[in-house]
């Protein structure tokens, strides 16, 4: 019975050792292929990262760390299995007849170490798959961030682009209504320059219509000036005619101004002269305005010397007419009088006045007075 129980009691602690050794090789063939499998799984997760956009990135991230957990918890669950079986095929094997109470046994202590291994299974999942969230949103916040940080970057990019256009789109708008009022300005001025150019032709038009005009007024101005010239021209004959017939009728006499004048055709001195005409009921002519004497220019000839009634003879530089008043008209010549003493008698000369010498011998001019 001892021996019996030595001889059981061998193979069950070498059962059981062989199952601990199967069990722990197993156990690390189990953690290295799942070791291999996060790596790979952590090597395709890092390549799609690397190719994909980061929210894709987290939630790949968060399916792979679940399917690992469900892996995970399916390969202990296979491994148990695999346990259960072969200590069921070793206990068979070293002694049939203790089959039942064997399995009994080995079936109770696993049991424990099942449950232990799925509560640690299952807190390191929980772990993993905390840590994989709190990674994911880490990662996530801070490409929330770095996004906003962008998103913020380029919005104020975008607000400047927005006033620096803004502000050219001013400058261009300032610079329309600046080109826009310089256009007015010029449409104005020629309007304006159109107006004046306008005003200009019709002005040209009236001074051209005007000096039509005027050349036809010319024209008959210069057909009655020959006309009157002509006319002018008969009249003359006719007064010279007329004077010859009147000097014939009054003995040489012509009448003006309210007088008769004497015109001589002989030369005598002053003091002869003035004797001839004070034998006629006359004296030497007394000029007493320019009226009267432009007349007497009129009826001598310009081109000769005629004593007038004008004497200094008495007092020098003191002329008198020969009725005794003094001369309120003048028409001396250029530095006349200029005689002093040798030149005391007056004459008309030409247009007008000189002193000549008394004795000398010249034509004269007797004036009578109509009383009325």
């Amino acid at each position: 019975m001892s021996n019996f129980s030595v001889f059981h009691n061998e193979p069950q602690e070498m059962t059981k050792h062989r199952v601990r050794k199967g069990k722990k090789v197993f156990h690390l063939k189990s953690a290295k292929k799942n070791k291999q499998t996060k790596k790979t799984h952590n090597d395709t997760f890092y390549h799609e990262a690397t190719t994909s956009n980061r929210s894709t990135f987290n939630s790949n991230r968060l399916k792979m760390s679940m399917h690992n957990c469900i892996n995970s918890n399916m390969d202990r669950e296979n491994e148990e299995e695999n346990i259960y079986a072969n200590e069921e095929s070793n206990s068979h094997d070293i002694r049939t007849g203790r089959q039942i109470s064997t399995t009994h046994q080995t079936s109770g202590s696993s049991g424990d170490s099942v449950r232990i291994r799925n509560y640690r299974a299952a807190t390191v999942c929980s772990v993993q798959l905390c840590v994989v969230l709190l990674t994911a949103l880490i990662v996530l916040g801070v490409h929330i961030i770095t996004k906003s940080t962008n998103y913020t970057q380029e919005t104020q990019q975008l607000q400047t682009k927005i006033i620096n256009l803004t502000e050219e789109k001013t400058q261009q708008v300032s610079e329309i209504i600046n080109l826009t009022q310089e256009k007015t300005q010029q449409v104005s001025e020629i309007i304006n320059l159109t107006q004046e150019k306008t005003q200009q032709l019709s002005e040209i038009i009236n001074l051209t219509e005007e000096k039509r005009q005027l050349q036809s007024d010319n024209t008959n101005l210069i057909n009655e000036r020959g006309a009157l010239l002509s006319k002018n021209n008969d009249l003359i004959r006719e007064r010279n005619a007329c004077r010859q017939d009147f000097f014939k009728e009054n003995n040489g006499w012509i009448y003006g101004h309210s007088s008769f004048y004497y015109i001589s055709s002989e030369k005598k001195s002053w003091n002869e002269s003035r004797s001839y005409c004070t034998e006629r009921g006359a004296d030497l002519i007394i000029i007493n305005n320019k009226e009267e004497h432009d007349f007497v220019q009129k009826i001598i000839d310009r081109h000769s010397l005629f004593w007038i009634g004008l004497t200094d003879i008495d007092e020098e530089g003191s002329w008198k007419w020969v009725d005794g008043s003094t001369p309120t008209f003048w028409y001396w010549g250029a530095n006349e009088p200029n005689g002093k003493r040798e030149e005391n008698c007056a004459l008309v000369h030409s247009s007008f006045w000189a002193d000549y010498p008394c004795d000398d011998a010249y034509f004269w001019i007797c004036e009578k007075n109509i009383l009325i």
